[in-house]
């Protein structure tokens, strides 16, 4: 089921780079944020480099062997769990395992400040053992089995240890042993959605290192060289005569009667694009993942969460019905109201079982729908709910939702091109089943209802319907 000024392009972080550039800049965009695969990040800025293993108090160093052949004074037998890409191959929580919580070493030399640990503790198949606040189930649950990694000695343990810090998918109230540990410079709130700020820290570990090369993952190949496959956002002007694409490193495209007022591009953002809304009247608006805005062609602006603490990203922008307003809204479903944009509830500081990712102004302004990654619907004001596909099996997360011009309708667009239509939303035809160079990233309905666009990654349009075609990036 299912809310700052200023924001970047490709991050540029001591370790966060080159071969872990990929995994950063794609965390402004919803279809990678969200998906489950890409639970940690990749900090490796080269061969040769050193990346923790092991903290020193976060769990006791005892001689808890994973392989009983190997001796008290070997790797395996010193109480730690093995990092990820020993394990998986890469540094993210492999499939079958979910992150479970984290730990902060501040002043670390590999991030030139705070350097993040987080468990992947692996999924259960049965829920036999949990219960009564024991949050682990029986070892014959979880599908992993304890023991060396790579079966030496020479390396830490894997599926031997049941431990939780709990900042993380707390909704999860059953797992199993840590399978492994990822290491970041950036924060796990970034990274996974679920993940709360609650910090437990170790600084003792802060220097700690063992050698592991984690080399980038296959990716599909980005055709796009001019959008870098970073289109964030897409919005259609008033008339449907046009439409403007932005990539989360600030570069503006504008076709059909869109004008191109100017974007942030090439000057360096502090965070990525996530959103684009065209104004009535003229003029649009973009937003940064911290909530900055940046306001262009006389679109006014009207305020912005810049410089505050959020709990978790913005994940998009709408605006008002009369061009005087917008909405932000953060992946924990938290809504920031600006101009004449009214407040009429949120999620925010409830529960969710997956992250906001979209949301759609009724058309008197007086109301809202918000999308989770898994189809959720909310709806708030004068928004009625029509369906939703929460809790039904999904091919990939959703990534986009649109509302009907009569506001007794809405539609939601899947990562793979896949159209949900409810209420009085009509199917117009979607990219579902078929081969993508890149993952949907946004979906655009047309004024009168009859059609939508949908824009992948790589800055590809899709129309449907009364939808035109105007042009696109590739």
């Amino acid at each position: 089921m299912s809310g700052r000024p200023r924001s970047s392009g490709p991050f540029t972080g001591t370790l966060v780079e080159r071969s872990s550039a990929f995994l950063a800049d794609r965390l402004s965009r919803r279809s990678f944020i969200n998906r489950s695969a890409f639970v940690g990040s990749a900090v490796a800025a080269g061969q040769g480099v050193d990346l923790l293993l092991r903290p020193t108090t976060a769990y006791a160093a005892i001689c808890s062997c994973g392989d009983p052949g190997c001796g008290c004074g070997t790797t395996c037998c010193s109480g730690f769990t093995e990092f990820c890409c020993t394990v998986s191959g890469y540094n993210w929580c492999p499939s079958n395992s979910v992150m479970g919580g984290w730990w902060k070493a501040d002043n670390s030399t590999y991030c030139n400040g705070p350097r993040y640990y987080m468990d992947c503790n692996a999924t259960c198949q049965c829920d036999t053992g949990c219960g009564s606040g024991f949050p682990f189930c029986e070892p014959s649950c979880d599908g992993v089995s304890c023991g060396c990694a790579l079966d030496t000695c020479d390396r830490y343990m894997t599926g031997c240890l049941q431990f939780r810090y709990g900042q993380c998918n707390q909704d999860v109230a059953c797992m199993g042993r840590i399978v492994c540990r990822v290491v970041a410079c950036i924060p796990p709130w970034e990274i996974d959605p679920t993940c709360t700020t609650t910090n437990a820290q170790d600084d003792a570990t802060a220097e700690q290192d063992a050698p592991c090369w984690t080399p980038a993952p296959p990716m599909p190949p980005c055709n796009s060289p001019v959008t870098q496959c970073e289109v964030t956002a897409m919005a259609a002007t008033p008339d449907g005569g046009g439409y403007a694409l932005v990539t989360a490193f600030g570069l503006l495209f504008a076709y059909g009667d869109a004008s191109n007022a100017g974007s942030p591009y090439p000057v360096p953002l502090e965070q990525p694009l996530v959103g684009l809304a065209l104004r009535r009247g003229g003029g649009y608006w973009l937003v940064g993942a911290d909530g900055g805005i940046f306001a262009y062609g006389g679109a006014p602006y009207l305020g912005s969460t810049g410089g505050q603490r959020l709990h978790r990203p913005i994940v998009a922008l709408a605006a008002t019905p009369t061009g005087d307003g917008y909405w932000l809204v953060a992946a924990d479903g938290g809504i920031f109201a600006f101009g004449d944009a009214g407040y009429f509830g949120s999620m925010g500081g409830k529960p969710l079982t997956k992250p906001m990712v979209a949301l759609a102004p009724t058309p008197t302004g007086n109301g809202y729908w918000l999308v989770a990654a898994d189809g959720g619907i909310f709806a708030f004001g004068d928004a009625d709910y029509f369906g939703s596909m929460g809790g039904k099996p999904l091919a990939k997360a959703i990534v986009g939702l649109a509302a009907t011009p009569s506001g007794l309708g809405y539609w939601m667009v899947a990562a793979d091109g896949g159209i949900f239509a409810f209420g009085d939303a009509d199917y117009f035809g979607s990219m579902g089943g078929q081969v993508l160079a890149q993952p949907v990233v946004e979906l655009v309905a047309t004024p009168n209802g009859l059609g939508y666009w949908m824009a992948a990654a790589d800055g590809g349009i899709f129309a449907f319907g009364d939808a035109a075609y105007y042009g696109s990036p590739v």
